[in-house]
């Protein structure tokens, strides 16, 4: 199992220079860990897209039905007073932004805090560096 954070998870819809390893990464090990707000992160990144003129409409509307199908198999970690607090001490530990803090926060309660040993798929730069900081093991290891 792999905590993989959103910014991984559309390119395995979204054709992009990345998408070819992470389908690689998801045909290995299809068991995904997600925060809770992911699904919302990735639809928020479909509409950006969308709107940006990246993608049309039915592509947006394909796109969406894609994700929902992993979300029948992904376990999500929800919110809690733990996932508030690891949130809370990653945005002042780390250059990070609030949506950014609940990711790895998702990711280092769904570990027990004992991130060593854990991967943590992720193509966000800030993200990753908190993540690797944190102790997991952060794939792709290069961007």
């Amino acid at each position: 199992m792999r905590f993989w954070d959103s910014s991984a998870i559309v390119p395995l819809i979204v054709n992009e220079p990345r998408s070819g390893v992470l389908r690689y990464l998801i045909r290995q090990d299809e068991q995904m860990i997600v925060w809770w707000g992911t699904l919302l992160e990735c639809f928020s990144a479909l509409a950006r897209r969308e709107k940006d003129g990246l993608l049309r409409a039915p592509d947006v509307v394909r796109a969406r039905e894609q994700i929902e199908g992993l979300v029948e198999g992904w376990t999500e970690i929800i919110s809690g007073e733990d996932l508030r607090q690891s949130a809370e001490r990653a945005i002042f530990l780390h250059p990070l932004r609030a949506a950014d803090s609940l990711q790895l926060a998702a990711a280092l309660v769904w570990v027990r805090h004992q991130p060593h040993h854990h991967e943590f798929v992720c193509l966000d730069h800030s993200l990753r560096d908190a993540a690797r900081a944190e102790g997991f093991h952060v794939i792709p290891e290069s961007l």
